[in-house]
């Protein structure tokens, strides 16, 4: 009875804090919201106020729609980011549960080799990884920014879920091989469904950073049939003159599927995030 109560009392103070630091986390996309429907001078002057009748327009949306191809812009945000988070999560899953399941020499260190690139940012190897793409005739290419963030997620897809897959039953995968599974068929069928919340995780802290990166975006695929969301709202930011109302307005629609996939994936994600807190 008392470890139930004090693994209750963990579970209960693990959702406050995540509701909490939600709360936090929204208060910057609130005020973006609200901003894009003012004036250019209210922003500035009343930024935490509502739009109210007198403040309230639409001249950001309106630039938006009707300068640049916006709509190009979050097909190509969506692409690159539904096509990256399917390749980390199948790479990421398959390499973790070999880690996981198969016992040889050198699995510790490959585990840790693998576990590198949580620490070691990926954008240090850019003038090489645009030497590469250049080579493979890529530049400018929404492939480049799938393979670029593919391998960014990986490392830590790698460490999450294969800590989640030691954790599954090894009777139940005796079970299917005695049954006649292939090894894919466990894999796909008996261990996946069990570590859906972990993948859930690593998809929603895969998924923003690539919606919101500019960098690679810049870098690998600057051209007007390859922007990104995030790269062409930057065409309001000028060197002497910024539209404010654009801009706000664009980071407006770019928040929309975000927001989205993160409700679709709260509940798994707070499973995930919460099931030490129930051991």
């Amino acid at each position: 009875m008392a470890n139930a109560r004090i693994s209750r009392t963990r579970l209960a103070f693990v959702h406050v804090a995540l509701i909490v630091y939600t709360i936090i986390a929204l208060f910057p996309v609130v005020l973006t919201i609200m901003n894009s429907f003012k004036t250019r001078n209210d922003i500035f002057r009343s930024p935490l106020t509502p739009p109210l009748p007198s403040t309230f327009s639409l001249t950001g949306y309106y630039t938006v729609l009707g300068q640049g191809d916006f709509f190009g812009y979050f097909q190509n945000s969506l692409i690159v980011t539904v096509a990256s988070i399917f390749c980390v999560l199948l790479f990421g899953a398959m390499a973790a549960f070999a880690l996981s399941e198969y016992r040889f020499r050198g699995n510790l260190l490959m585990g840790l080799y693998l576990a590198l690139g949580i620490m070691i940012p990926i954008r240090l190897g850019t003038i090489g990884i645009l030497q590469e793409m250049v080579a493979l005739h890529l530049v400018n290419t929404l492939v480049s920014l799938v393979l670029v963030y593919t391998a960014q997620g990986l490392p830590l897809a790698v460490f999450i879920l294969s800590e989640f897959m030691r954790t599954v039953s090894d009777d139940l995968k005796s079970a299917g091989r005695i049954d006649g599974l292939s090894e894919y068929a466990i894999f796909f069928r008996l261990v996946l469904p069990l570590v859906r919340p972990a993948m859930a995780t690593v998809a929603v802290f895969t998924m923003i950073p690539i919606w919101n990166d500019l960098w690679f975006p810049l870098i690998l695929a600057p051209g007007e049939k390859t922007k990104t969301v995030t790269l062409g709202a930057q065409t309001f930011i000028g060197q002497f003159v910024t539209d404010w109302n654009a801009v706000l307005s664009a980071l407006s629609l770019a928040i929309f599927p975000v927001l989205v996939l993160y409700v679709l994936f709260s509940r798994q994600l707070i499973r995930g995030i919460t099931a030490g807190a129930v051991k």
